[in-house]
């Protein structure tokens, strides 16, 4: 078996978050169990290029990935030398799996490798939803579906991380399949951590990148009717203009001395999940969401939106609370957990690291991956 696996960025280029997480953990784990995979990617890295040689194949943590110049700076990352690359190479793989869809690489790639006859598979990563077409560049993207998009992702297979996410697909287009597999999550060595006991002030952390969809400022207009004793750690960055917009809500709500903005974490994340009573994602829009997982690991409960992938997930196994994308909804469940809920904190807490790790096993996920390309392949 050999896939190619294309996406925009690829590690380290962490600033495009969770996606560029999954999708090198998703090689990785592959390459390891002795499949061949390779990555087609571009320099990206935000505003900034990353610091390899473009066009040679280089060995990122036993896969090999090549990265290729962009011409644009933007969320198009046109690069015209993957796409010859790809037009003369993609013959040589058994299929072509492409991670997000709004740019230049994943659309253009998509036609070429259709044009010469690959199965073409399309992880969308949460850029066919219903928000991502109400959100930025609406128009552009209506038309690009309409006239182009729309009839690509009829002669792809689909794969989806939540059955959210798949209700969505299923209201824009009608590929040839649909596969429901979670995101490979990095988890830190299975151990026995400390249960979280109940504290005078509940710990809350919001832990991702800060945009707009994550709905921090959800959050931030919360807390204000928040009765019970508090306090909040912000753990991310994001667009500084931005981040200043929601420091100014935060002042003007005089919940500003409550805030720890403790910038973006890598290494140290787990340690701070751990530390932390509830973990907070209000999001807008979210297909899966990773850091949930990496909370749950740890034995931290969590508070999420209806609109995250792994809400359905949370409630099966009773690993937290899901709230509505209102300050209302948010700060009732947050007095509700302050005031009744802290014995089921700690209860979670014992609990949720044996089912995280059992779900999420690497070994399990690498199977089942490998099963939906063998059947994409051998239905060609």
């Amino acid at each position: 078996m050999r896939v190619l696996q294309i996406c925009a960025a690829y590690k380290p280029a962490f600033v495009y978050g969770g996606p560029a997480m999954s999708v090198s953990m998703l090689c990785e784990e592959l390459s390891k169990s002795g499949f061949y995979t390779e990555v087609y990617t571009t320099t990206a890295n935000g505003r900034n290029e990353l610091d390899v040689l473009p066009g040679k194949p280089l060995k990122v943590d036993g896969v090999t990935v090549t990265y290729f110049k962009r011409l644009t700076k933007d969320h198009t990352h046109f690069s015209p030398a993957l796409l010859a690359r790809l037009w003369f190479q993609v013959k040589k793989f058994e299929a072509v799996h492409i991670h997000a869809w709004w740019n230049l690489v994943s659309l253009l790639s998509c036609l070429f490798a259709l044009l010469r006859n690959v199965p073409v598979i399309i992880s969308p990563r949460g850029t066919l939803s219903t928000y991502s077409f109400q959100n930025k560049n609406i128009g552009i993207k209506w038309a690009i579906h309409h006239l182009l998009g729309k009839h690509l992702l009829n002669k792809c297979h689909l794969h989806v991380t939540s059955q959210r996410e798949k209700e969505a697909i299923i209201a824009l287009v009608n590929p040839k399949c649909i596969a429901l597999l979670p995101n490979f999550v990095s988890l830190p060595p299975q151990k026995s951590y400390p249960l979280n006991k109940p504290s005078s002030c509940l710990k809350l952390l919001f832990l991702s990148r800060i945009e707009q969809k994550k709905g921090l400022e959800i959050l931030l207009n919360a807390l204000p009717m928040v009765s019970v004793p508090y306090s909040l750690t912000i753990a991310g960055d994001g667009d500084e203009n931005y981040i200043k917009q929601l420091k100014a809500l935060a002042k003007r709500n005089q919940i500003g001395d409550k805030i720890d903005w403790a910038g973006f974490q890598n290494e140290g994340k787990f340690s701070m999940l751990q530390k932390h009573d509830l973990f907070v994602l209000p999001s807008y829009d979210e297909n899966f969401g990773n850091a949930v997982i990496e909370s749950l690991a740890v034995g931290t409960p969590v508070l999420i939106s209806e609109e995250v992938g792994l809400a359905a997930y949370v409630v099966k196994n009773n690993l937290g609370w899901v709230c509505e994308t209102t300050p209302a909804s948010v700060s009732a469940v947050i007095n509700d957990i302050g005031n009744n809920s802290f014995a089921i904190i700690e209860k979670i807490s014992g609990y949720a690291p044996q089912i995280i790790y059992k779900d999420f096993n690497p070994d399990d996920l690498v199977k089942k991956y490998a099963n939906m390309y063998n059947e994409i392949i051998n239905d060609r």
